[in-house]
């Protein structure tokens, strides 16, 4: 059955992972790929620190490569290597921070700890970020411990689908310790986003608009005015004019008066 063979691959894919983050745990290992080629298998393994996936003269390159031929029964694997860009901004690098530090300074330092590593992830531009520690820490009773800062959603679909999430266990002397980290990533479209320098842009349009509607009226009352200010300019020369005549006409009427006198 086709369905059987899906089940199969997916199955085996699944214990490849595990058997390199078990391999690998100390490598800051975020996720493998698997993909399937022509030549063979492609295993990409993202990473923070690809000299300790390579080895001395690829020594672990080739125990993986052998494991993987006698293990999982895969004939051509071709293991890649792919550096992390932002470390800070993967939960599964950050969880595995935690518990490195954690099984290095004890379970008394946790509350340094886990604040440090939530600064370190809103510094690499996270928009929020939650980190939640539960276990025998630092008391025989077990607890859990609770930071979080930022945005972060806990339902719906941006939830579901736009938060990164990741759990990891660290093993201390009081017990098994687990991590949980959540991130909300700076690239997240977010429905209740509201960007305040396209509303800036979109006010100035607005306003740019508003001045190009209101010259041409501006324009046309100018010349309104202009027109009635020459018509008074007219209408005052006009009867400078008629003033000037009616005197000439008095004048010469006492003229002749005075001649026939």
């Amino acid at each position: 059955m086709i369905e059987r063979q899906f089940v199969l691959r997916n199955k085996k894919q699944f214990e490849i992972q595990n058997y390199l983050f078990e391999s690998l745990k100390r490598a800051g290992l975020s996720y493998v790929e698997i993909k399937r080629t022509p030549l063979g298998e492609r295993i990409i393994i993202h990473t923070t620190r690809p000299g300790l996936v390579v080895g001395r003269s690829g020594s672990n390159i080739k125990k993986i490569t052998s494991e993987l031929k006698s293990r999982f029964k895969l004939e051509n694997p071709q293991v890649e290597i792919a550096e992390v860009k932002d470390p800070n901004l993967d939960p599964k690098v950050v969880a595995e921070k935690i518990i490195l530090s954690l099984e290095r300074y004890g379970s008394k330092r946790f509350k340094a700890i886990l604040h440090k590593a939530m600064e370190d992830v809103m510094n690499a531009g996270a928009l929020g970020v939650e980190i939640i520690l539960s276990g025998k820490v630092p008391s025989a009773r077990a607890k859990s411990w609770r930071v979080s800062v930022g945005y972060l959603r806990k339902c719906g679909d941006v939830a579901i689908e736009g938060i990164r999430r990741a759990s990891r266990q660290a093993k201390l002397k009081s017990g098994v310790v687990g991590v949980k980290v959540s991130i909300t990533p700076p690239d997240l479209d977010l429905i209740d986003k509201i960007d305040l320098s396209q509303l800036n842009k979109s006010v100035e349009q607005a306003e740019v608009k508003e001045v190009e509607e209101n010259q041409p009226k501006a324009e046309k009352e100018e010349k309104k005015e202009e027109d009635k200010e020459a018509v008074k300019k007219v209408e005052k020369e006009a009867k400078k004019s008629k003033k000037a005549k009616s005197k000439s006409s008095k004048s010469s009427k006492s003229k002749k008066k005075e001649s026939k006198k």
